[in-house]
């Protein structure tokens, strides 16, 4: 199930334990890069462009509550 990104507006929060700082993200990106390697081999990524980027699950932190987390407004946000 695919959960919806915090916006400037709302934050993720557990539903079951209430958690709203902690969170373990697993998310799935398609990124096209350039990397320059210097004379030593060392890569450097230079420019990234994302094609695609979802997020696939979010664990609560404290609970490991899988599926549980809503989207709730930032306080303020109404401000």
């Amino acid at each position: 199930m695919a959960v919806p990104l915090p916006t400037d507006r709302t934050r993720w929060r557990c539903t079951l334990c209430g958690n709203l700082t902690r969170f373990d993200v697993t998310r799935t990106s398609k990124v096209v890069e350039y990397t320059h390697l210097d004379l030593a081999g060392e890569p450097k990524v230079e420019e990234r462009e994302v094609l695609s980027d979802a997020v696939e699950s979010v664990r609560c932190r404290w609970c490991n509550a899988v599926d549980q987390i809503e989207l709730v407004d930032r306080p303020g946000a109404d401000a």
